[in-house]
């Protein structure tokens, strides 16, 4: 494996340009290819990156032996699929969020990984940006006293004709899978699997969760509060509240640069780290100094953390049918 990180990328949409995009500010590698379905789709995004391995089929890529790395940005209902061709094909995978559509894909994909020994991990960007890492620092110093709720919201408004998957349940569309991950990761990063989960969602004609808010309940009476819409714009903040003080996450939470740390009353103390470049720098590298010291995993967005992820995403929506 070369000392910089040769990566290729499965897709050529739109969070497929972002991560080459982010690829720039790398620190441990640099883009070196691109899969697509079609030749000049793929020809197209070579000459926006300056790339020339293009390839019009995915496997062309993964049988490049220049490749160390792959990227999988296809639509979420094909997330099983790509990754598992790149694992089958002997190559480390970062796969874009959600990891897949139910847990039982999630399960197929991370035995598969680890019965070929080869590294992978969920692309939850915002856990590696340097305001996510100063908050976990703060709550496990206890700064913010005994964690009692968290909250986050993501929505924006959109329409199927303007993002068609979105609103397609065949590619995995909705709130929750789409932007409500967030929030469960963010809850799940600082307590882990909830005890109890109450949910309710607005399903829309095309039969996608349009809306959705959830409770996820712990243990001691914490709660963690997650709101996801594609109907409209919510102020995509997240609070962590405890009974010595409060963190509030500017928006956006996803994409986070300042926040706001309070005590009582008081305004509070705004702590800013922005970030350089688009932000998707941060979870290659991740992934980069991982490969670089022979782990199978990061430690900070690990296997069965995704696993639990998914199987909380998967009795949110159960509720729905109840």
């Amino acid at each position: 494996m070369a000392n910089e990180l040769r990566w290729g990328i499965i897709g050529t949409g739109r969070i497929a340009h972002a991560f080459a995009a982010g690829l720039r500010d790398s620190r441990t590698g640099s883009l070196h290819g691109v899969g697509s379905r079609c030749q000049s789709s793929a020809e197209g995004f070579g000459r926006e990156f300056d790339v020339s391995r293009c390839y019009a089929s995915y496997q062309a890529l993964l049988d490049d032996p220049e490749i160390d790395v792959v990227y999988v940005a296809t639509p979420n209902s094909l997330h099983l699929e790509h990754a598992l061709l790149a694992l089958n094909a002997g190559k480390p995978v970062l796969c874009e969020k959600p990891f897949t559509v139910n847990v039982q894909e999630s399960n197929q994909l991370v035995s598969e990984a680890r019965k070929q020994g080869l590294f992978l991990m969920e692309a939850m960007w915002n856990r590696f940006f340097p305001i996510t890492v100063r908050l976990r620092q703060m709550i496990e110093a206890g700064e913010l006293g005994e964690l009692c709720m968290i909250e986050a919201d993501f929505g924006f408004r959109s329409t199927s004709r303007e993002e068609p998957l979105l609103y397609d349940t065949r590619f995995g569309g909705g709130s929750l899978l789409d932007v409500g991950v967030y929030g469960v990761s963010l809850v799940s990063m600082v307590w882990g699997k909830p005890t109890k989960i109450v949910s309710s969602a607005n399903i829309g004609d095309t039969g996608v969760d349009e809306q959705c808010s959830a409770v996820l309940s712990y243990d001691q009476g914490r709660m963690g509060v997650v709101r996801s819409s594609i109907l409209a714009d919510t102020p995509q903040e997240a609070t962590f509240i405890g009974d010595q003080g409060r963190i509030r996450i500017e928006s956006p939470f996803w994409c986070p640069s300042a926040m706001v740390h309070s005590k009582g009353d008081e305004t509070g103390q705004r702590i800013e780290l922005p970030h350089t470049g688009n932000g998707y720098q941060y979870e290659a590298d991740e992934v980069g100094q991982c490969l670089l010291e022979g782990r199978l995993e990061s430690r900070q967005m690990p296997l069965d953390e995704s696993l639990q992820i998914m199987a909380t995403m998967d009795q949110i929506r159960s509720c729905w049918s109840r």
